[in-house]
């Protein structure tokens, strides 16, 4: 039997019954690894000695009559978690030896659940890209087309589980580092609400491994199924065991609806800012037509909707002042005065850039102000709506592009060229105010390429997009292996 593509549920079922042990999952999951990834280079720090070791405890747990959420299933995990004995870098050479004591809060719950760790994912320089490559472990290939990026910064993960590398992985989301590298490789991931699922121990090396909350950034889980993807984030959700005493009670409500024909869904295909390219609309207008077909209530266009250049603008510099906060006195002296230069018009998202780079306590403020009324646009939306439903990116994967400055990139929509970055307002819509946000594979390409599109529920609601998912997964069908 093949196990290596199979669901959890199912895997999980199999386990339970004695048609195979977690030695022999394992085992599987490591020859398809030592057979395939040398093609695709997901997997960057594996982790074999001590996954045979794990998964034989687990069929021993499972004898004495065990059973835990993932007890004895092979899993992944993206590079940037630390795992005690194994190198965490962020792709940077400096640190390539930097080894952490003690495992990630999310390492420790996967472990706590039963789960056999294989190894790490791969990932670009300080997970800042789009795309997943860097000078320690050198490019991760996209599985359905080598010559393309499985997408970043999760894209390790990503590929792992498009290749049968695992059942699960757990990655990352700030620029849509989950949502994007799942819609390229044609697998499913969950950003969830700002805040749900503690990040301690998903930190840049060498810094310690504090309990602190990052502004939009998120963990999550990626799976080859919606259900597994919820099965996961019931491992992953919760506080921080070190932060209990004044952490929000963060037990989920279920989904608003159980059935397809239920929902009140927006259905998003153009933005102000950039144009969404012919394979990715019609991925769109596949979801809708099956939403219709359903019998749910379907919307092209709601005033509700907050304004999504403005939120463009607001996430590019939330992202950038993030990303520029600890750079060199002198590169930031240097970036004020460009920044001083720019016109009070240019509202460009280069231009937001530039600013979020500089930004001062006083901007941040004030951009976190108008945020906060993004959110409650936002929740008097969702008061309307179960769910949007809108693109990830505008393209599927891309061909590898390693310009050193990706200012200098450009991205190829239906034959014309936009700047690279500008690709993030997508991702940035549910990143700005912390909303979940779900992806799901919608079909390919004509070039035979995935494509996916997100879900974006209520704050704090997960349970309704990765519900929405499960039912658009029985009506488009879901996960194909690339051949």
């Amino acid at each position: 039997m093949e196990w290596n593509f199979l669901t959890v549920e199912n895997l999980t079922a199999a386990l339970r019954a004695g048609e195979v042990t977690s030695a022999e999952l394992t085992d599987g999951a490591i020859a398809r690894i030592e057979r395939d990834d040398k093609a695709i280079n997901a997997i960057c720090v594996p982790d074999f000695d001590r996954a045979r070791v794990a998964a034989r405890e687990a069929d021993q747990a499972r004898a004495r009559g065990e059973d835990r959420p993932l007890l004895g299933i092979p899993v992944t995990v993206k590079e940037s978690y630390n795992i005690a004995g194994l190198p965490t870098t962020w792709g940077i050479p400096l640190h390539q030896n930097f080894v952490p004591a003690e495992d990630a809060v999310q390492v420790s719950r996967l472990k706590a659940a039963g789960a056999v760790v294989l190894g790490k994912t791969n990932v670009p320089l300080r997970l800042q890209d789009v795309q997943s490559f860097n000078d320690i472990y050198g490019t991760t290939n996209n599985p359905w087309d080598h010559s393309r990026t499985p997408g970043g910064s999760s894209g390790g993960s990503a590929a792992a589980l498009a290749s049968g590398f695992g059942a699960l992985s757990i990655g990352s989301d700030i620029g849509g580092s989950l949502r994007t590298p799942a819609h390229f490789c044609g697998v499913y991931a969950h950003k969830p609400t700002l805040g749900l699922a503690a990040t301690r121990g998903m930190v840049p090396p060498p810094a310690p491994a504090l309990p602190a909350e990052p502004d939009l950034a998120v963990v999550g889980p990626m799976a080859r199924s919606a259900r597994d993807l919820t099965l996961l984030l019931d491992v992953m959700a919760g506080p921080d065991p070190l932060t209990l005493g004044v952490a929000h009670d963060l037990r989920l409500p279920p989904p608003r609806h159980e059935q397809l024909c239920d929902f009140r869904v927006l259905v998003l295909d153009e933005h102000p800012l950039i144009p969404t390219g012919s394979a990715v609309r019609a991925g769109v207008n596949r979801v809708a037509d099956a939403l219709v077909d359903g019998g749910a209530r379907v919307e092209r266009h709601s005033p509700l909707l907050p304004g999504l250049t403005e939120a463009a603008v607001l996430y590019t510099q939330f992202l950038f002042a993030n990303s520029a906060a600890r750079l060199p006195v002198d590169v930031y002296e240097q970036l004020r005065t460009h920044a001083a230069g720019l016109s009070a018009d240019d509202r460009s998202l280069d231009a937001a850039r530039l600013r979020g780079m500089v930004f001062s306590h006083r901007d941040w403020i004030e951009a976190d102000s108008r945020r906060e009324l993004h959110r409650h646009g936002w929740r008097q939306l969702f008061a309307e709506f179960d769910a949007v439903v809108c693109p990830i990116t505008p393209t599927p994967a891309f061909p590898h592009d390693q310009n050193p400055d990706p200012m200098s990139r450009r991205l190829d929509i239906d034959g014309v060229e936009y700047p690279y970055l500008d690709q993030l307002v997508w991702a940035g819509l549910a990143t700005m105010p912390g909303l979940p946000a779900t992806a799901v594979p919608t079909g390919r390409s004509p070039e035979g390429l995935p494509v996916g599109v997100q879900l974006i529920g209520p704050m704090f609601e997960d349970r309704t997009p990765l519900r929405l998912a499960e039912l658009l997964e029985q009506e488009l069908g879901g996960f194909q292996a690339p051949k």
